[in-house]
């Protein structure tokens, strides 16, 4: 749905009837992945793009007749081998759509256009439906936006709300459209509920101060989790792109002219590897006033108590200091650069989610943690 966020939103506005098809599962080989929509109003014109051509006859016939019936449906479409040509992937792969009514009368509409103009005004949100469940569960939907706050209801009961919610959240914070699974055991209305969560949300940053071998490994596993990975250090012979080639970005600047420049935001993650009193003190100086979710620096503890008294003597307050993760990483005992990124990331995952870092052998602590998204 919020693939096609600008048309349905002038549908809406101009009070029309529609009906909009969603990936939202593939398997296979498949043009498109979850989250494409294909929408058709009650005139029959058509926007948007579910499988590159393969099935659009189809899902524009499930559309008209879901505006027809007012119900929601999940359709599965696969390659075809008796027929090539028939209605299915000739590419191999398997899509699940989840074709949704949006009428006039619809209770879920309002929910819909405010998910639609948060889309358009570039503001994060993650929208989840559910798409297989008791009948009367089915097109239910929840809207959470990037601040935390959520719109709607899937049954009334605050605690199954709190489950999607923070499971949106999750995918919200790397910008990932899936399906998920709730109630496995049938805790909240006697069946699982299964929910595709549409996300609208660049990946968050990460941003990487420092173009040594530990940056290079730290830049992997940020690109593992999902973030949008800059490299940035001012000595020119370091920071270059053959060193650094899965980074999305290596930029050649003094690291606070650099932070001072660029757009950062509660999900930026900032990682200082420097370790040299030039470059740190100006950069943490400024990174400690920003709305960011994580200032990590490295370095040995005398190296920080140093770090601390520079800063100290530049202004910077105590709440600004309690920010600050250094030495940077979880206790992992880490020696090499690879041990030290995965340290770092862990303490990056902890932070966004509650957990303390501990083992979860022989506690009985939650395994997941409900935390205000970063």
């Amino acid at each position: 749905m919020l693939d096609v966020a600008e048309h349905l939103l002038r549908w809406i506005k101009a009070e029309q009837d529609f009906a909009v098809a969603t990936v939202v599962a593939v398997s296979g080989s498949a043009p498109r992945q979850p989250g494409a929509a294909l929408a058709v109003d009650a005139e029959g014109t058509a926007v948007g793009s579910v499988s590159g051509g393969c099935v659009e006859g189809a899902v524009y016939e499930l559309c008209q007749e879901a505006l027809d019936s007012g119900r929601s449906v999940v359709q599965r479409f696969g390659y075809s081998d008796e027929d090539a040509f028939a209605v299915g992937l000739t590419c191999g792969g398997v899509i699940d759509i989840l074709t949704t009514p949006v009428r006039r009368d619809d209770p879920h509409r309002p929910l819909f256009a405010s998910a639609l103009a948060a889309v358009c005004a570039d503001e994060a949100v993650a929208l989840a439906r559910v798409i297989d469940g008791p009948d009367s569960y089915i097109g239910r939907a929840l809207l959470m936006r990037a601040d935390g706050s959520v719109e709607g209801t899937l049954d009334g009961a605050a605690e199954l709300d709190q489950v999607v919610a923070a499971e949106a959240r999750a995918l919200l914070d790397v910008g990932h459209t899936a399906t998920i699974t709730v109630g496995a055991d049938g805790s909240y209305c006697g069946q699982p509920l299964r929910l595709l969560v549409e996300c609208s949300a660049p990946p968050p940053r990460m941003i990487v101060f420092g173009a040594i071998d530990f940056a290079a490994a730290l830049v992997r596993l940020g690109k593992f989790l999902g973030y949008h990975v800059t490299v940035c250090d001012a000595r020119p012979v370091f920071a270059t792109r053959r060193r650094f080639e899965e980074a999305d970005e290596v930029i050649v600047e003094w690291p606070h002219r650099y932070l001072e420049a660029v757009d950062v935001d509660h999900r930026t993650v900032l990682c200082v590897l420097t370790h040299d009193a030039k470059f740190d003190v100006p950069l943490l100086e400024r990174a400690l006033r920003l709305p960011v979710a994580y200032v990590g620096a490295m370095g040995s503890r005398r190296t920080h108590e140093d770090r601390v008294k520079r800063l100290r003597e530049a202004g910077t307050t105590d709440e600004e200091l309690a920010r600050l993760r250094a030495p940077i990483g979880l206790n992992l005992g880490a020696r090499t650069p690879e041990e030290t990124a995965l340290s770092i990331v862990a303490e990056l995952v902890a932070s966004r989610r509650g957990g303390d870092g501990s083992p979860l052998t022989g506690t009985g602590s939650r395994i997941h943690h409900d935390t205000s998204a970063h």
